[in-house]
């Protein structure tokens, strides 16, 4: 039941997460006025001349940006940060592939996920599957009379008018202006989370009923995999950190934080549906599991940590009140280490792979061949990192609860 319930709290807490915002620029116009009738004709004369230069000025540019924005056969460039963000961010749907029919128009492919919104009129659900796929503000989704549009993930009120790009926003400062719903949809992030939890609750619920039904006998099958992990973070994690006395009733809570650490990070690399969510690399699922460690940590903390927080034993008087503020600051700065490491260790993994596989896009075909096993062994080690990354972030947080439960004797 305890697992249970940290399962849930860990899922609810992350609905509706947002991505970056969309900017935009505008232009300026210049007018020329002319004079007296006497040098009117010199004047147009001069005109017609810079409006020819201005002319090939223009078309030399937009051959320019042609040539910068497209390859030598007027392919589209392959942008390489565009599709990094792209994959490392939350999304409302699962995306699938891209291809082009024989009219050259673009289809996008991806699985749809429920878009819930609390708007003025109250809760607006559909599927994400409104926006055609659109992520630019293009395309408006007309739900129960209102009008919203995804800008890069997240969800407006569609203005009554296009702006001069064509999306239906206004920009300020480079950024859409339009007031927004509060979105507690089902991103890609926490469909994840979600997946995760259940099958946390399978794998469990399945290794219990093996013990309960067959006893303390050899276990086989599913219960042959997990008991090794479950008796590793149990023995080497909790009990070895914890200490004897107080390790048992943590145990469930280090299994809840390794098994959903290293399930979300394995379904993260997988590159297709239902894995590819990026969420252990988002700084807000790993903020809260961060949090998590902070309260059960000085929840429990007993009067011996709390003395040795505030008011040192063992060292002079007067370094006890400098001391106090150094261990205060330490209560957070604890846990925002948990966070920022789990953080930035799954993010740089996905961007690397993401980066090597760019090359094969990029470079020539030997170069290509370089980047394709390159890619694999970086992908082989992520596996490795996957796992250890779970195993670090329990361990620091057996360590932190075992300060806390821990009873000095002076």
């Amino acid at each position: 039941m305890h697992k249970k319930s940290v399962l849930l709290a860990l899922t609810v807490a992350f609905l509706g997460f947002g991505s970056a915002a969309f900017g935009n620029e505008s232009e300026g116009e210049q007018n020329t006025a002319s004079h007296d009738e006497t040098v009117q004709q010199e004047t147009h004369e001069h005109e017609e001349h810079a409006d020819h230069a201005h002319g090939e000025a223009e078309a030399h540019g937009e051959e320019h940006a042609a040539h910068d924005a497209h390859g030598e056969h007027g392919e589209e460039k392959f942008n390489v940060n565009e599709m990094i963000m792209h994959h490392i961010a939350d999304s409302h749907s699962f995306h699938i592939l891209d291809y082009t029919d024989d009219a050259g128009e673009e289809h996008a492919v991806s699985v749809p996920l429920p878009v819930i919104l609390w708007t003025d009129n109250g809760l607006v659900t559909f599927m994400s599957s409104a926006f055609h796929h659109d992520e630019t503000g293009h395309h408006v989704a007309e739900v129960d009379g209102q009008r919203f549009i995804n800008v890069h993930g997240k969800i407006y009120y569609a203005s009554e008018e296009q702006n001069a790009h064509g999306g239906w926003y206004e920009s300020h400062d480079g950024h859409p202006a339009n007031a927004k719903p509060v979105d507690i949809s089902i991103t890609k992030n926490v469909f994840t989370m979600l997946l995760v939890a259940v099958l946390l609750l399978l794998i469990f619920g399945s290794t219990a009923r093996y013990y309960k039904k067959n006893g303390a006998v050899a276990p086989k099958g599913l219960a042959s995999f997990m008991e090794p992990l479950v008796v590793f973070v149990r023995d080497d994690i909790a009990k070895e950190n914890i200490g004897g006395k107080h390790y048992a009733r943590f145990v469930p809570f280090l299994l809840t934080i390794f098994f959903f650490i290293w399930l979300n990070n394995l379904l993260g690399l997988i590159p297709f549906f239902p894995g590819s969510a990026n969420v252990t690399g988002n700084i807000a699922v790993t903020m809260v599991l961060a949090i998590f460690a902070f309260l059960v940590t000085n929840l429990n903390g007993k009067k011996d940590y709390w003395l040795h927080v505030f008011w040192m034993p063992g060292v002079p008087y007067a370094v006890r009140p400098l001391l106090a503020i150094v261990e205060f600051v330490g209560l957070f700065t604890k846990p925002f280490a948990l966070m920022l490491r789990l953080f930035a260790n799954i993010t740089a993994g996905h961007i690397l792979v993401l980066s090597l596989i760019s090359l094969i896009f990029m470079l020539s075909i030997g170069w290509s061949a370089l980047a394709v096993p390159l890619t694999l062994f970086i992908s082989v080690l992520e596996l490795l990192v996957a796992a250890l990354q779970a195993y670090i972030f329990t361990l620091l947080t057996a360590l932190f609860i075992g300060a806390a439960v821990e009873e000095h004797h002076h």
